[in-house]
């Protein structure tokens, strides 16, 4: 079943059922044992070692009986944990409270909220879970105030993350990026351009980035929301509820808790600051240590630990918000010591959904991977007979199903620019550059829409959202950014001009936005 059109199958079952029955986990599981019987071929002992060894080899590992942490699933979820319960000091010792009234005197409209939001991830580029989470904590006291749904805050954060890591040089993705991009040209004997000068030339031909973007700030700009988001954002506007009720929502607190009546603002901005500062310092002391003394910043990216820089991040960040709660604490009396313990509990408590459904997507995700989905995708594009003129479009076609098949970008990345290169080597070599830039938008365009992708995960957790009602409504502004961006691509085969086809991508992005303002105006 390996390598066939069978291994689509698993991820394909659990999309469906998330579309159907918006139950995440029930949908994921059934993907997960349909991917362990296709393994097992069928066999139901088999399966359920399958299965089992799959979910437990997200905590730890065990190879010739040496037992192993999984660190990096360990420090990601450690963190999420930490972060639950720096939200949930940041609230009892006003700081959320202060921040939301401070922010209304100055943030004065839905628009300049959605506005700050954006800029705030684009700001915050070193890393998507990274982006995904700060941003959700500083902007949600603000867009709540403004009655902005949190499908709608989910969709900013998730279009202003990846999409702006995968083109930023100083970022975990960047140098992830270059690294790959430095083996291609090494393989295909290309001495006249350097890995780093590839990426920068790379830059301005990733459409679906400058398109995800420009769409962000269209939609804030114009409040033109459509598809399933404007029944969301109507509600909110209407009822000053962000959230449907009876909706899940990761990272929200379970029970009221104590809040302090003498928070400030700073409350909220130092454990923010002191998470920001202890993350970005941890990310160049663990790339420093790789990459041995004198590396540059590009290599100190490049073997930086992510996952163990927010963990350390993290307890930073959570040291200053238990000191914060320690100034305070003389509001609550005698009852400090058990508004701290419940503090910890429901922070803790708060993030468990998202825990269960990132260790459940990287399940499924790594069963994917044993059953060579990716590969079989990879495999279709390079037995075709296609005119060169279309490569550009195909990969990043093929990208966007691979991503969003697989829920990982970074996974689409590592199997189709090698074949993209070597597609590009053997018709026209010309073609190299935006081949490789046309498979990372895909992924990032197919990343968007997957709800096994723990980036948009995390984008759902940042925001408080529910995690399929953001999936459900960041859809339909993916999929118009992403057409698009094809036909964009489309123009750049044909006619080898970048510039050619990001001039079409933008009057394109242009002319929809006029639609949407000519709609919305029509409504009115």
């Amino acid at each position: 079943m390996e390598n066939t059109i069978f291994s689509l199958l698993p991820p394909l079952l659990a999309i469906i059922m998330v579309v159907v029955t918006r139950r995440v986990l029930l949908s994921l599981g059934i993907g997960i044992i349909a991917a362990a019987l296709l393994l097992a071929e069928f066999s139901i002992g088999k399966t359920a070692s399958i299965v089992w060894s799959a979910f437990s080899a997200n905590i730890y590992t065990v190879t010739e009986g040496v037992f192993e942490w999984s660190m990096w699933n360990v420090y990601i979820i450690c963190f999420l944990l930490i972060l639950g319960m720096i939200t949930a000091f940041i609230n009892i010792s006003g700081g959320s409270r202060a921040f939301g009234e401070w922010a209304v005197t100055r943030v004065k409209s839905r628009m300049s909220a959605q506005v700050m939001t954006a800029l705030l991830g684009i700001l915050i580029f070193i890393d998507d879970y990274f982006n995904a989470l700060a941003v959700g904590q500083v902007s949600r006291p603000i867009t709540d105030r403004h009655r902005i749904s949190r499908v709608k805050l989910a969709y900013i954060i998730d279009s202003t993350s990846a999409p702006v890591c995968v083109v930023a040089p100083v970022s975990s993705w960047g140098a992830y990026i270059i690294g790959l991009i430095g083996t291609i040209l090494t393989a295909h004997q290309v001495a006249d351009l350097t890995a780093f000068s590839a990426f920068m030339q790379m830059m301005p031909m990733n459409y679906y980035v400058w398109v995800s973007l420009g769409m962000v700030f269209v939609v804030a700009l114009l409040n033109a929301d459509f598809g399933p988001m404007k029944k969301h954002e109507d509600h909110a506007i209407q009822t000053g509820e962000v959230v449907f009720q009876g909706r899940d929502i990761p990272g929200e607190m379970k029970e009221e808790l104590p809040v302090s009546d003498r928070g400030t603002v700073g409350g909220l901005v130092w454990p923010i600051a002191a998470l920001i500062m202890g993350t970005v310092a941890a990310m160049f002391y663990t790339g420093t240590q790789a990459a041995g003394t004198g590396a540059d910043l590009l290599a100190i990216f490049e073997n930086t630990d992510v996952a163990k820089s927010l963990f350390w991040g993290g307890l930073v960040g959570f040291s200053v918000a238990i000191l914060v709660f320690a100034r305070q604490a003389s509001v609550f009396l005698e009852g400090a010591r058990s508004v701290f313990g419940k503090g910890v509990l429901e922070g803790l408590k708060a993030m468990l959904p998202a825990v269960y459904i990132l260790l459940f997507a990287w399940t499924i995700v790594a069963l994917i991977g044993e059953l060579g989905t990716g590969t079989y995708l990879a495999g279709l594009v390079e037995q075709s007979n296609m005119n060169v003129g279309f490569l550009p479009v195909i990969l990043f076609a093929v990208g966007g199903i691979m991503a969003f098949s697989t829920g990982t970008s970074w996974g689409a990345f590592g199997i189709l620019l090698p074949i993209a290169g070597e597609i590009a080597a053997a018709t026209d070599m010309s073609l190299l550059l935006p081949a490789m830039a046309a498979v990372l938008a895909g992924s990032v365009f197919g990343d968007h829409c997957s709800p096994i992708s723990d980036t948009t995960i995390l984008s759902s957790t940042g925001a408080g959202s529910n995690h399929i009602d953001h999936v459900m409504t960041q859809i339909p502004y993916a999929l118009l950014s992403a057409v698009i961006a094809m036909i964009g691509y489309l123009v750049l085969g044909f006619t080898g001009s970048t510039f050619a086809g990001l001039i079409v991508s933008l009057a394109l992005l242009s002319t929809a936005a006029l639609v949407l303002k000519k709609k919305k105006t029509a409504i009115q």
